[in-house]
């Protein structure tokens, strides 16, 4: 069994392994930079070591990372999601120091993080795929002419892009001449990579995604399904799991695709395979080889530890589990609680959090980082937490996150709080039928009152003086 973990991320993620850890006897290494010295995960882990000065530099540096590893004596390093969780250089350079990488293998990672490639192979294994280029694009004329052989509308993606960037609709030609350039500077600026190709463009669909698990020992397993449809700018905003839209037929045929897709490119550890829905069409879209931020609500409903399993098969042990005992129960919510404001734009605001109350009670979880006096730097994602909701039925779960979302208390910043809970009010999505064009097309919902309660004017009030005070 693996000893001692190097966490080589931050924030909630970094969080729920050292949890993990804690729970199976392993001691865990926080790496942190200077703006992260007063993180929870600092707090928290058994060791916690800087990265120096730069906000970014040492979490993206596979060398830094790898050679930390071995000077604190870890057998293995966890890359949680973000950062250089999909980097193959990672994973080679602990292969090559004897650390334990908690992931795939280099080669599934490379793979399977050139988007073209992967649609190669899904192809391969007779997994369906949407219409697109076989290779990437030469230049913007060769994307043109593919683009009228597929037919418009289109969507010109990085073949490196992850996370909803390097990603454009184009719905003419004229809109393609525009993006082509955008996604090429986006995508050598994120990814480092200028590489494109195009797919045709799948209308409102349903973006469904299947949590696997595999072992070294050939078992590969399916934890059923996760509905992200409710999504702005392809980023998501609220998970579910399983899909209250999906029949029986359709779930078991999802669940199949995806094992078939990890046994084709011989995966190992846990992974997510992403498709997009549209009546009774399914098509692959991309698989994520890392924990995903969503795994929580596949947790809730499974009750299996996705972590722990992440860890467990890096040990070379078996799953704990078969697929015919697998099943699921209930529905579970994901409400990522984003330092944003939604009536400006989903404009970032970072800052001091002044007061902090995570909600409770039956099925209600938070994954989190923050703190009461925590101050969100600027130079990382805006997620503060995740909230959770899990009920047996899916009414009870929108009951139950309007209660959770009510109970909790974040003062200090601007966050999209109220905005989910328009969501859960508005009668198409409580019918649990909605696509990927809910938001865009529910503008209204950002017409939310910002009325402030008696216990929040007090707070405020309360906080000048002290300011005032210099207190």
């Amino acid at each position: 069994m693996i000893k001692k973990i190097l966490i080589a991320n931050r924030g909630e993620i970094a969080v729920r392994i050292v949890r993990a850890c804690a729970e199976l006897g392993i001691r865990s290494v926080a790496v942190y930079s200077e703006a992260d010295r007063h993180a929870l995960h600092v707090k928290r882990a058994d060791e916690a070591y800087t990265l120096g000065a730069d906000p970014l530099a040492g979490y993206l540096s596979p060398q830094r990372l790898v050679s930390l590893a071995v000077e604190t004596g870890c057998d293995a390093l966890h890359p949680g999601y973000g950062f250089l969780s999909e980097n193959p250089l990672l994973a080679d350079l602990c292969d090559q120091h004897g650390i334990k990488f908690i992931g795939p293998s280099a080669e599934v990672i490379r793979r399977m993080g050139d988007k073209t490639e992967a649609r190669r192979s899904m192809i391969a294994a007779g997994v369906p795929c949407t219409p697109g280029t076989e290779g990437n694009l030469a230049d913007l004329a060769e994307a043109i002419s593919e683009a009228e052989r597929i037919g418009y509308p289109i969507m010109l993606k990085a073949t490196s892009g992850g996370g909803g960037r390097g990603i454009r609709r184009c719905n003419s030609r004229e809109e393609l001449e525009q993006a082509y350039p955008r996604v090429i500077s986006e995508a050598t600026k994120a990814f480092g990579s200028a590489e494109v190709f195009l797919e045709k463009c799948i209308v409102n669909p349903k973006h469904i995604e299947a949590q696997i698990l595999a072992d070294s020992f050939g078992n590969t397993v399916h934890l059923y399904e996760r509905d992200c449809s409710i999504q702005r700018r392809n980023q998501k905003l609220i998970e579910i799991a399983p899909s209250p839209q999906l029949t029986p037929e359709q779930r078991a045929y999802i669940g199949e695709l995806s094992v078939r897709a990890a046994k084709a490119v011989g995966y190992e550890n846990a992974g997510t395979v992403e498709f997009l829905l549209t009546g009774d069409e399914v098509y692959f879209m991309e698989m994520n080889t890392r924990v995903q931020v969503e795994h929580t609500i596949t947790e809730e409903i499974t009750g299996i530890d996705i972590v722990r399993e992440q860890i467990r098969i890096a040990s070379g042990l078996p799953l704990s589990v078969k697929q015919d005992d697998i099943r699921h129960q209930g529905f579970a919510l994901q409400f990522r609680i984003n330092a944003e404001d939604p009536k400006n734009n989903f404009f970032p605001s970072f800052g001091k959090i002044t007061r902090y109350y995570a909600p409770g009670g039956p099925g209600v979880r938070t994954d989190t980082a923050i703190y009461t006096g925590y101050v969100i730097p600027p130079h990382y994602d805006s997620m503060c937490l995740k909230l959770i909701v899990w009920a047996m039925t899916w009414e009870e779960a929108l009951a139950r996150g309007l209660r959770a979302l009510d109970d909790m208390r974040l003062h200090g910043v601007k966050t999209t709080t109220a905005y989910y809970q328009e969501i859960l009010r508005n009668p198409e999505f409580r019918t649990g039928e909605f696509n990927t064009s809910f938001v865009e097309n529910h503008p209204e919902l950002l017409e939310y009152s910002e009325k402030r309660s008696p216990d929040q004017l007090a707070l405020a009030i309360a906080t000048a003086i002290a300011a005032y005070a210099g207190l």
